[in-house]
């Protein structure tokens, strides 16, 4: 793959999510995603896997150039539901899949974590949705998962202001399972992922079905939702603008068209 590589070790499968500088989610590392749960889904090696990112970033969101190679609503609603498809699967995998975020998780990165089963932080990572300051909506089903983790008000205040939190706070709220100093990250989710690949691996695979039922049955409506309302957002002249504001490194000027 281009984009992915990985190594089996203790039952576990890290994988690393290269694409410098900050490992931004093109469509073609969506995709390789799920190349990636294809290859290991019946490898009786692999009992648990680890994604993390190479460099500085877990993942610092979509790539907002690709954006503007798409030009209908329809296309980038099918975009939206492609990548919910996908994240949806690694929620749904019978085999664990834990995050190890440093550096940052914003946009598509934090749609992509907060897809996986279990998420472990540097204490001084940053994690947001700051699609909203660029005229633009989370479109991974990132509008549906934060609530579920942050609750309510705090997932609108996310959304809305666009302001990342730390790993730390992340933590106390939720959103991640445990903040360490990230020199200790790694280590830790090493270790929890080898503690979770020595459990029976039926066993797991049915307590990760289970879960699923816990989610609200509203859920599979908003994700739809949301898909469509990325397309209709990403034709408006204010999504236009702040791609463009964005990529010529500017202040946006909305004018609510």
């Amino acid at each position: 793959m281009e984009f992915l590589s990985w190594t089996i070790e203790d039952g576990v499968a890290t994988v690393i999510l290269n694409r410098p500088p900050a490992n931004a989610l093109a469509r073609g590392v969506i995709l390789e995603v799920n190349e990636l749960l294809d290859a290991v889904e019946n490898d009786d090696g692999v009992r648990a896997i680890l994604l993390k990112g190479e460099g500085r970033f877990f993942s610092a969101g979509a790539d907002i150039k690709e954006f503007t190679s798409i030009t209908s609503g329809a296309a980038f609603s099918e975009l939206a539901s492609s990548g919910q498809t996908i994240f949806e699967r690694v929620e749904t995998f019978s085999k664990p899949v834990i995050a190890a975020i440093h550096g940052a998780a914003l946009g598509g990165g934090l749609e992509l974590a907060m897809s996986c089963h279990i998420r472990l932080v540097a204490d001084n990572a940053k994690l947001g949705l700051p699609e909203l300051q660029l005229g633009l909506i989370p479109g991974f089903a990132g509008t549906q998962r934060l609530p579920r983790y942050v609750g309510f008000a705090k997932a609108a205040e996310m959304l809305l202001t666009s302001d990342p939190i730390s790993g730390k706070e992340a933590a106390q709220l939720g959103l991640a399972n445990h903040a360490y100093p990230e020199e200790e990250l790694f280590e830790q989710a090493n270790k929890l992922a080898v503690k979770i690949a020595k459990k029976s691996p039926i066993a797991v695979k049915n307590a990760l079905e289970m879960l699923q039922f816990a989610k609200p049955a509203s859920y599979y409506e908003g994700v739809k939702a949301e898909a469509n309302a990325f397309g209709t957002v990403f034709v408006s002249e204010d999504a236009k603008e702040g791609i463009s504001a964005f990529i010529e490194k500017r202040e946006p000027v909305f004018k609510g068209k």
